[in-house]
């Protein structure tokens, strides 16, 4: 008897009790039940954002995926939807890894063999049970509504890795040829027979048949990436502007898996970098080798940004997987039968060949401002009383440079279970080592983009905390467990502190589920 596994998970979901952890957050993307990790298909429709994620129902007694989904008008209150994509076809029994989604509209849509605004990529991942031999393919989901959804009778429209690569050959992100309109692009990680990492590119004019036209390659990166770690995960191409030239770049975000620089940061078990340049072909050009870490936190992986109309253009938006591999023993999962989150969506821009991210959620103009606020203070410890009694909040604080001396920063938490976020001099400082859930660093230095010390912005919610400095020069990610019956924060100064400016909101949405 075939198991009816879209059952299956919603009885999963429909007994969670998932939301009534004081752990689980309330206003990021979340698991109803079980585990979720990378994001997937992120898209806008219209004044509506929908998150697709990697799902796993039962986890951690059945370890398969499927694509889960929830949706918000505003990327604070985020409602829970059924299952999207179910591994239950011959391709994707062994589970529905990552991909993406693109959004057609006009005659776009007179040109795709299914004429439905929204298509959804993703690889199905096949295991022999007996060899453990993977076989992974790209396929196509459709839908006209985002309610129901269909897999491409067709399905799998790229059945197996090119020559040259292994089976590892996953992660699809497609999305228009700005150089040939028409015509569509598929960005694939992969894995060469070598066992290094690299990227290849197949294009398309219907979505459905696809041309494979190559490995990506740098011309004027020296070599910098052609031995650049054994796989490459979850490859983006997104076009952004530089906000002092006004320059578009096509920034490549990906997550090499086994790099280890001898320089500052990579300290996460798989990071994720960017490099910045102009694809012509399957060339990244002007890109000298240059790389960066897209955020220097403890939990981020797998980012991607959400696809638009070409008639709703708006800010570039990402977010990511707030979490990475080896951490599904966060203390959730015992407390609460669920694991993992997606980082608050940000908005994405260049300054100088770097990332600016900030989020999305901008703090409003009218939001309070923190009473501690232009008054001098001395050497010691200070709670914000507009954070009192609230465990989800945003706060941002901008210190006066010359009537300020010594270190200074946030204590979220007890002095028996908390994270500390300080600003000394050129450096962010981040110490959870009294934290519930440190296994994977516990304290982390960073240092500090030039002129990016005097701006701290924290959004923290429940167990889940992002830091932003500099106006969004530097990002960092982290869980943060400290103890549940704790709220509000501390501000923590190292010498005499002013604060020139702030701005706060608490926030207690609870996520629906549909």
């Amino acid at each position: 008897m075939t198991e009816d596994l879209k059952g299956l998970a919603l009885d999963a979901i429909a007994t969670s009790a998932a939301a009534d952890d004081p752990d689980y957050p309330r206003f990021h993307v979340v698991p109803p039940v079980g585990r979720l990790n990378d994001p997937n298909g992120l898209l806008v429709d219209g004044a509506t954002y929908h998150a697709f994620f990697q799902f796993s129902p039962f986890h951690p007694h059945r370890k398969l995926v499927y694509w889960g989904h929830s949706s918000s008008t505003d990327l604070l209150h985020w409602n829970h939807h059924g299952p999207t994509i179910v591994p239950d076809s011959s391709y994707d029994l062994s589970g529905a890894y990552s991909g993406n989604a693109i959004v057609l509209e006009g005659r776009e849509l007179e040109g795709a063999p299914v004429q439905a605004p929204y298509q959804l990529f993703y690889t199905g991942n096949l295991k022999d049970p007996v060899t453990d031999e993977r076989t992974a393919s790209q396929c196509l989901v459709t839908s006209s509504d985002l309610r129901n959804f269909t897999k491409w009778p067709g399905n799998p429209l790229i059945p197996a890795n090119a020559e040259g690569y292994t089976a590892h050959y996953r992660d699809p992100q497609v999305f228009r040829d700005p150089d040939r309109p028409g015509e569509y692009r598929m960005l694939i990680g992969v894995q060469r027979v070598n066992e290094t990492g690299a990227a290849v590119l197949y294009r398309s004019r219907d979505l459905v048949s696809w041309e494979f036209e190559g490995e990506l390659t740098f011309p004027g990166a020296g070599g910098a990436f052609s031995s650049f770690g054994y796989m490459w995960e979850c490859p983006g191409l997104v076009r952004v502007t530089d906000e002092d030239t006004g320059e578009e770049w096509d920034v490549l975000i990906w997550c090499p898996q086994g790099i280890t620089p001898q320089r500052e940061g990579f300290e996460n078990i798989f990071p994720c970098v960017y490099t910045v340049g102009h694809l012509k072909g399957t060339e990244l050009r002007d890109t000298d080798g240059t790389f960066h870490e897209v955020d220097r936190g403890f939990e981020f992986y797998a980012p991607q940004v959400f696809a638009r109309r070409p008639s709703e253009p708006g800010p570039v938006l990402l977010t990511a997987w707030a979490g990475n591999a080896s951490e599904d023993d966060q203390p959730s999962i015992q407390s609460g039968q669920w694991v993992h989150a997606l980082s608050l969506p940000r908005a994405l821009s260049l300054k100088n060949g770097r990332l600016i991210q900030r989020p999305a959620t901008d703090l409003p103009h009218d939001a309070g401002q923190p009473a501690l606020v232009g008054t001098p203070l001395d050497s010691g410890q200070y709670e914000p009383a507009e954070l009192h009694g609230h465990r989800s909040w945003q706060l941002r604080l901008e210190a006066e440079p010359d009537r300020t001396s010594g270190a200074w920063g946030v204590r979220i938490g007890t002095d028996r279970s908390y994270v500390d976020i300080i600003l000394d001099g050129g450096a962010l400082r981040v110490d959870r080592s009294t934290s519930r859930y440190n296994q994977h660093g516990a304290v982390r230095t960073v240092t500090l983009p030039e002129g990016g010390a005097s701006v701290l912005e924290i959004v923290h919610d429940r167990s889940l905390t992002e830091v932003f400095v500099g106006d969004g020069a530097l990002a960092f990610t982290m869980r943060s467990f400290v103890d549940p019956d704790s709220s509000g924060a501390r501000l923590l100064a190292g010498g005499v502190l002013t604060l020139k400016s702030g701005r706060v909101r608490t926030f207690t949405p609870v996520p629906e589920a549909l």
